[in-house]
């Protein structure tokens, strides 16, 4: 995390990264590719979606101070529900799922009562920054590995 950068600067390396991952999936190639020992890229993007969707939904029961839906299970089990979950989704959909949680985010993170946000059940809180660089890493990883394979 570069501590010298004010949230507004987190939120735009964050959609950055959501960018380079909208761009990667509208470029022609194959999405069935296997990345990973048992999942696609079109895998790899609703596992991403699952989590996206899930940060979205966080930031905004903190601002409306509702209870979270939080993601449950293990990290394995969770990774393992939400590429089922949205591997009904075709590309194109879970790109528009995308953009619409990466709106959420870019209307709501910046708001003064977000002091901390939960992750999933049973994990620390993050501070919005600490929450925005660990996505912005997390899709960065998946994106140098889609990126390797398709070479």
């Amino acid at each position: 995390m570069n501590d010298n950068l004010d949230i507004s600067e987190h939120r735009l390396e964050e959609r950055q990264s959501v960018t380079k991952i909208i761009k990667f999936f509208e470029e022609e190639r194959d999405f069935n590719k296997v990345i990973y020992t048992e999942w696609t890229s079109k895998d790899i993007l609703g596992h991403i979606v699952f989590w996206h969707e899930s940060f979205a939904r966080n930031v905004l029961s903190v601002i409306e101070n509702t209870r979270s839906n939080l993601i449950k299970g293990t990290l394995a089990e969770a990774n393992e529900r939400g590429v089922k979950e949205m591997s009904k989704y075709s590309i194109e959909e879970l790109l528009d799922k995308l953009r619409i949680a990466q709106i959420k985010i870019d209307l709501n993170i910046e708001n003064k009562d977000i002091r901390t946000i939960k992750y999933r059940q049973g994990s620390r809180e993050y501070t919005p920054i600490e929450h925005l660089d660990l996505v912005k890493n997390h899709l960065e990883k998946h994106l140098e590995d889609m990126k390797k394979k398709y070479r």
